[in-house]
């Protein structure tokens, strides 16, 4: 077990349920005649690597949530939270992004947020990451302040078609919440050139959430979550020597392998947990040296 495993062994553990320049045109727009996305610009359609050398990294939107005021449903504070808000916020900065902390909103203040930004022109970006930390249950449900609300709720406002000035470049969403009230026991083992081209509009997202579908995710009530520690910590470390999705890797690996839970609770004690990944991103993302 690493330094980080031995740290999570003697707390006690809550879980949170209940590059290449750019080309083509400078600004993004989308035709009024026949609905056609123009992105901000147009690169190579086999390109390896996504282009990481606009003037901006991009924006970070954190919402992190510690306390609630749900009608008829009781949530418990998350303690621990606000440590992996401030070491997930050190290690963005430490990637060159915009990083801005909304704390506790509600759900209209949260989609305002998000509306406002989608609106914005995003041409001198590399990319967008948003990252939620609550409680969350099954279905990608979630909690804001006051209500729970759907996670497409957010990242729908960033698909080419609602956000061109993104249309092409990577849409990061980090969910650090409970997806279901499962626990896992865990096994032991034995040793085309410059052409334009038509874009889904859903292409080039990537979820990376904290646990898989219907299973619980961990959360130390001093030191912070398993996810957005090993998270943080891979990030800082190798960040800027493999591809993300290549680091997520390494990330689950880490969660998986070296954390188990400790609680009074029984039912709590001796858990484990596996991050999920889903990616729909075309290209290698890898964040050059800021």
């Amino acid at each position: 077990m690493n330094s980080l495993g031995a740290m999570f062994s003697k707390k006690q553990d809550s879980s949170d349920t209940k590059g290449v320049p750019p080309y083509g045109s400078p600004t993004a727009s989308r035709s009024k005649k026949n609905g056609t996305v123009r992105p901000a610009y147009v690169i190579d359609r086999y390109a390896a690597y996504y282009p990481m050398n606009h003037k901006r990294r991009g924006m970070a939107l954190l919402f992190s949530h510690n306390k609630y005021n749900v009608p008829n449903t009781p949530l418990p504070v998350r303690e621990g939270s606000t440590v992996d808000c401030k070491r997930l916020k050190e290690t963005l900065d430490l990637y060159g992004f915009d990083v801005k902390v909304y704390q506790d909103f509600k759900l209209e203040e949260i989609k305002s947020v998000i509306r406002n930004v989608s609106q914005m022109d995003h041409k001198d970006s590399d990319c967008i990451l948003v990252a939620v930390l609550t409680h969350g249950e099954d279905c990608d449900f979630v909690y804001a302040h006051d209500c729970s609300y759907d996670l497409s709720i957010i990242w729908s406002f960033f698909t080419a078609d609602n956000c061109p000035s993104l249309a092409g470049r990577p849409k990061i969403f980090i969910v650090q919440a409970c997806r279901g009230n499962r626990l896992d026991d865990g096994v032991k083992v034995q040793k085309d050139g410059m052409a334009r081209y038509s874009i889904p509009t859903h292409a080039d997202f990537l979820f990376a959430y904290a646990t898989i579908p219907g299973f619980m995710a961990f959360r130390n009530t001093t030191e912070g979550s398993w996810f957005i520690n090993e998270l943080c910590k891979e990030m800082q470390e190798n960040g800027h020597k493999y591809d993300f999705v290549t680091l997520l890797t390494f990330v689950t690996q880490k969660v998986a392998y070296d954390h188990e839970s400790v609680s009074n609770i029984p039912e709590f004690n001796m858990r484990k947990q596996t991050p999920c990944i889903v990616s729909m991103l075309t290209r290698l993302l890898l964040f050059n040296v800021v």
